[in-house]
């Protein structure tokens, strides 16, 4: 239908416009942020400028439902503003036919924040992390001094520092026997990590504890069989929202199933999803305010989509946060908030349409 792909090449238009607009904006915030931190170790203004480009994918996931409400809203409102729209509506084309258009956008929006989702944009922000982290002489750890912490039913394993991927520095493991008690502790100065999972332990002390005492041994090399695989490892160094869905399902398994608290990376998974629902619920509600306030300028609807957006913004982030703390469950975190809009938005457009 010629009018649908006039609707929907403007409505495409509209969003290549918002992500002009907005995208730029919060990267330039981005980059404010890094420069804070360059003459720090060998991190430069290129380093910065480098690290904010590779974040570019992760930020227009992010800011993709805003993007929608915007590019939505300029696009059908300059078609109000010119009078098309009314014209639509008198060669017989209903509300709900003109807004497929938008809507089937949408879609293949959602479907292009898919494929970013899972093969570029983690790749990207995780280099990014790793490169700023080495140029800063820093970990992606918890925090130095702290390290990474993980376990299964009778290891608990604390890594101190990674120092890349198949070497690590600064090796706890704290074995536990049948009933829960510790029977061994390990310390290792360094360790060698192998693809079959088994680790090369560097400098070690081994200290079992029997009923006659503790019995204390040194080593210089200790072979280990570890729980973890390298990319279980991986995983546990790279902030919760840098992982892609696939990685995510398997890490929320992994620590489900070693008895681990898994919200944080459960909530966001769950956000992932949660992101393609909140981008139908913006195209829902900027259809609205277009049908719903056809009288005023285009200036005043792109004003208040602009307010609605931060507002939705700020409380999808308050609610994720408040969510966490209080252990609620992570589905219902994520999806309430864009379920409760894109249900009121249905109820808003029936009265209008």
């Amino acid at each position: 239908m010629i009018i649908f792909r006039y609707i929907a090449i403007q409505v495409l238009i509209g969003l290549i416009i918002a992500t002009a607009v907005l995208l730029p904006l919060f990267s330039f915030f981005d980059l404010l942020d890094q420069l804070d931190d360059v003459g720090k170790g060998t991190y430069r203004t290129i380093d910065a400028f480098m690290y904010t480009t590779m974040l570019l994918p992760r930020r227009f996931i992010q800011i993709a439902p805003f993007i929608a409400l915007l590019g939505t809203v300029a696009a059908l409102g300059a078609l109000a503003v010119n009078s098309e729209l009314i014209a639509m509506r008198t060669a017989g084309i209903s509300p709900v036919q003109i807004s497929l258009a938008p809507l089937a956008v949408g879609i293949a929006l959602i479907v292009f924040i898919a494929g970013l989702e899972q093969f570029v944009a983690p790749q990207l922000q995780q280099k990014a992390i790793s490169n700023r982290a080495a140029a800063l002489n820093q970990t992606a750890e918890l925090g130095r001094g702290l390290g990474i912490w993980t376990r299964n039913e009778q290891n608990i394993l604390r890594i101190g520092q990674m120092l890349h991927a198949k070497r690590a520095a600064d090796i706890e493991i704290l074995h536990l026997d049948n009933t829960g008690f510790l029977s061994a502790h390990i310390h290792a100065q360094s360790a060698d990590i192998r693809n079959n999972d088994a680790w090369i332990l560097r400098q070690v002390i081994v200290r079992k504890f029997t009923e006659k005492g503790i019995l204390l041994t040194r080593a210089e090399a200790l072979s280990w069989r570890s729980f973890l695989n390298p990319e279980d490892i991986a995983t546990l160094t790279k902030p919760p929202e840098s992982l892609s869905p696939f990685e995510l399902v398997r890490h929320v398994d992994f620590l489900r199933s070693t008895g681990q608290d898994a919200d944080s990376y459960a909530l966001a998974l769950w956000r992932k999803a949660g992101s393609a629902l909140l981008t139908i619920a913006m195209l829902m509600l900027s259809i609205l305010f277009i049908f719903g306030s056809i009288r005023s300028g285009l200036a005043n609807k792109l004003v208040f989509s602009a307010l609605i957006g931060v507002a939705v913004y700020l409380l999808d982030q308050i609610i994720a946060n408040a969510g966490l703390l209080l252990r609620l469950d992570p589905a219902f975190v994520a999806l309430a908030p864009s379920i409760v809009l894109i249900l009121l938005a249905i109820f808003l457009l029936r009265r209008v349409f």
